[in-house]
């Protein structure tokens, strides 16, 4: 479904029904999968040796199905809908202070706004923006289209941003041309922008309301995208991986083929069930120099996935369901692509988790994850409906295999089950934390909300009772930060996680909502471990989620935590009586965002859509210092008076 069709649907309908998403299995802790098999293992997922295997397991898996569809047909049964590549160590030469709310430390993710030397550079409405920061100033310096002059941005949507060295990416999906899109950009000493090259990629959309598809260590491009297969084609490697340099007139012929047979991995017991086959694809770019070399590596499997890179590898967990009268049956596999260069591995497993943060990849050799058993993967709003059954995995990483083992059910933990929609998960220390809340959709009016802090070492799990939903839970050096609504207005309850869970503060912010509903939203920045400022986009009360499409956040609220009791230092507003028309000609709809706070070299700015409000701190309050508007007309105003 096209992106700006869904923002009409939001409108009008509040996004999705989601009483329909919901969807219902066996428990968890179930034999689903029964107990690991007493066979000793292969080592690792085989590759296809030759495009002619390949080739003919794609024949026999669409005479597969298209038997399936016939015996549906006939019992009326319904059907839903690794990489290789060595990645470097972080580059010594540029050791910007990361200005993202950042997964893990040293994994950069795709954003809208990141941190170049003395520059700031912004990717808002189709258009990247720079602006100093040189010389205690805010100066607007550069602009260009986020696409080539060359390229009709229609239909477009230019959605995360990276700055490797001096190297900037762009990375959208384009519905025109069909695929994921890569905009390269140079940007020099003085912060000038250079339009540089394109590139397109076959992929399906790789939208999801939580994840960013995009990561960046060192100088290498890290990206996720799914690839639905058309099993009947003639040529099957007419819809592989593959990419080309852009030009006008560039035809599909020109596609080079990125994933060779070698590079594609399906596990021994086949989790196919649905009409629709995915290749679930890991690119690797590297950035090096500018240039854009690019490998890629995939794995077979229905289309459910959720995907989370740690430092050490990339994980992807597939879902395929089976509906059969008012009975729903899942399979689900589990990938691991090390970031080493070794090989891919897979493991079956049940459920599904609900985004990136249902992951922990811990010190102690385990992956750590939160499943549920009706969740349905985080593309698109996937992740923000209701879900049924809670459970912690921990697989130990030696327990990755060929994908003929399936974890058995003493892997997993029974966890207290939340009711409602858009269930949070964060890990944070030693504890997993999860709630429900409002999500993108309008407010709840609660009086209490159930949080659960569960020790993931013995999933050993505590109640916390909260005075307001849970629509976002945040690391806070060793405790953490939850924020929700009551309805009405803005809570932050500080939980400490020493010496037990336990919520330590709630502070109340009269009238407002959330003005941004993706993690890189917030920011926390520590003084020392029990000290530091936070901040957070606010709007008006009674706000709906989804109101950050379209609407601006009013302020950046900033909260001094001090022991974990919070005390506000003060606001920096937007003004809306200066906002002028823009001529957008793409990315019209903030999907990623356009409201953020931003600490760095000892300096605090909001990020205020095309307002760069700087302040300062007098007497222990937050006052306004200066404001800049980095927009077209402003930009081209300043340089005009040079």
């Amino acid at each position: 479904m096209k992106r700006f069709l869904i923002a009409s649907v939001i409108l009008v309908f509040s996004i999705l029904n989601l009483s329909g998403c919901s969807r219902v299995t066996d428990n968890v802790t179930s034999a689903d999968p029964v107990a690991v098999q007493a066979a000793t293992p292969k080592t690792m997922l085989r590759a296809f040796t030759s495009d002619q295997e390949l080739k003919n397991y794609l024949k026999d898996l669409s005479d597969k199905l298209k038997r399936q569809s016939r015996l549906r047909s006939s019992n009326a049964l319904s059907y839903s809908v690794p990489m290789a590549a060595k990645v470097a160590a972080p580059s010594a030469g540029y050791a910007d202070e990361s200005i993202t709310n950042v997964q893990h430390a040293g994994v950069d993710e795709g954003g809208i706004v990141k941190l170049h030397g003395d520059h700031l550079v912004v990717l808002h409405r189709g258009r990247l923006f720079t602006v100093s920061l040189g010389g205690d100033a805010l100066n607007p310096i550069s602009s260009v289209d986020a696409f080539g002059t060359d390229i009709d941005p229609h239909d477009t949507w230019y959605d995360e941003m990276l700055v490797s060295q001096d190297t900037i990416v762009v990375i959208g999906y384009s519905y025109q041309r069909g695929g994921t899109e890569v905009g390269l950009f140079h940007i020099d000493t003085n912060g000038t922008l250079t339009y540089q090259s394109t590139y397109h990629l076959r992929s399906n959309d790789y939208y999801s309301s939580r994840n960013y598809a995009s990561r960046l260590i060192g100088t290498k491009l890290i990206f996720y995208s799914p690839l639905y297969l058309n099993l009947w084609d003639a040529n099957p490697f007419d819809s592989f991986p593959a990419v080309r340099k852009w030009h006008r007139g560039a035809t599909k012929g020109e596609f080079q083929r990125i994933a060779l047979a070698t590079q594609i991995y399906h596990p021994e017991n086949s989790i196919d069930g649905s009409d629709d086959t995915a290749l679930h694809t890991v690119t690797i770019c590297d950035l090096a120099g500018g240039k854009f070399d690019c490998k890629a590596t995939a794995v077979m499997g229905p289309p459910g996935r959720v995907f989370y890179v740690s430092p050490q590898a990339v994980y992807v967990w597939v879902t395929s369901w089976i509906y059969q009268g008012k009975k729903t049956q899942s399979k689900s596999m589990l990938y691991r692509m090390p970031l080493d260069g070794s090989s891919p591995s897979a493991v079956g497993v049940s459920g599904s988790p609900i985004d990136q943060f249902s992951f922990l990849e811990s010190e102690d050799g385990y992956l750590n994850v939160l499943v549920r058993i009706s969740s349905a993967g985080d593309s698109m709003w996937n992740a923000e409906g209701r879900t049924e059954g809670t459970a912690l995995l921990r697989v130990p990483l030696t327990r990755f295999f060929d994908g003929t083992q399936s974890i058995s059910a003493s892997n997993y933990q029974e966890l207290p089950s939340p009711q409602g929609y858009a269930l949070q998960n964060r890990f944070v220390g030693d504890y997993l934390l999860y709630g429900t809340g409002s999500g993108w959709w309008d407010p709840q009016k609660k009086s209490t909300s159930d949080l659960y802090a569960v020790r993931w070492t013995d999933a050993r799990a505590h109640k916390i009772t909260l005075v307001h939903g849970i629509d976002r839970i945040e690391q806070m050096g060793d405790a953490a930060v939850v924020v929700g609504t009551d309805g009405a207005d803005l809570h932050f309850s500080a939980v400490s996680l020493t010496n037990g869970p336990k919520e330590m503060f709630d502070y109340v912010r009269k009238g407002a909502s959330q003005g941004e509903l993706r993690s890189h939203g917030f920011f926390y920045k520590p003084e020392d471990e029990d000290a530091g400022t936070l901040g957070l986009p606010i709007s008006v009360p009674g706000r709906p989620g989804y109101g950050h499409l379209f609407q601006e956040s009013s302020a950046i609220l900033f909260l001094r935590n001090d022991k974990l009791r919070f005390r506000e230092v003060g606001e920096l507003r937007a003004d809306p009586e200066k906002a002028r028309d823009d001529r957008c000609r793409a990315s019209c709809v903030d999907w990623y965002g356009n409201s953020q706070p931003l600490f760095m070299h000892g300096r605090v700015i909001a990020l205020l859509g095309y307002e760069l409000v700087e302040g300062t701190f007098e007497n222990g309050q937050i006052q306004e210092k200066r404001r800049i508007n980095y927009g077209p007309q402003s930009l081209n105003a300043a340089l005009s008076a040079k």
